[in-house]
C-alpha cells in the first residue's frame, strides 16, 4: 500500500466497508446511497480508488478489506503524532491532558499500557 491519508469522506466509505465486509457490491451502492448520498457511479468510482491504494479489493462482486480499521486508525494516529509532536509520545500525551482533567480511570488505563510497553522492551 502507497502512503495514502483518507480524506474525511473515503473514512466515510471505509467504515461502511469494515462494518460490513464481507459485502456484495451491489449492496455496498445502497449502503452509500443511504449514509453518503451517492449514486452507483461514485460508489464504483472511488471503490476503485482504494482497491488500487491497497486499502480494498474487490474480488467477484465481493468488497473486503487489505487494511483493518484498527490497522488504519493505528497508522493515522502515529502520523499524527510523528507531524504534530515530532513523533514525541510523551509530548502528545502532555499536550492532550493539558487540556482536560483524566479520570483516575483513564489514567490507570495509559499507566497499564505504559507498563505493559515497558515489559515487553525488557524481553
Amino acid at each position: 500500500m502507497t502512503d495514502y491519508h483518507l480524506g474525511e469522506v473515503e473514512m466515510r466509505f471505509a467504515e461502511l466497508i469494515w462494518a460490513n465486509e464481507p459485502l456484495g457490491s451491489g449492496e455496498l451502492v445502497k449502503l452509500c446511497a443511504e449514509a453518503l448520498g451517492w449514486k452507483k457511479s461514485t460508489t464504483y468510482t472511488v471503490l476503485k480508488k482504494l482497491c488500487e491504494k491497497g486499502f480494498f479489493k474487490n474480488e467477484g462482486g465481493t468488497v473486503s478489506s487489505l487494511i483493518s480499521e484498527k490497522e488504519m486508525r493505528s497508522r493515522d494516529s502515529c502520523e499524527f503524532v510523528e507531524n504534530s509532536f515530532g513523533g514525541s509520545l510523551p509530548a502528545f500525551l502532555a499536550a492532550f491532558a493539558s487540556g482536560r482533567k483524566l479520570s483516575e480511570e483513564e489514567v490507570a488505563d495509559i499507566r497499564r499500557l505504559i507498563d505493559g510497553y515497558g515489559k515487553e522492551a525488557a524481553e
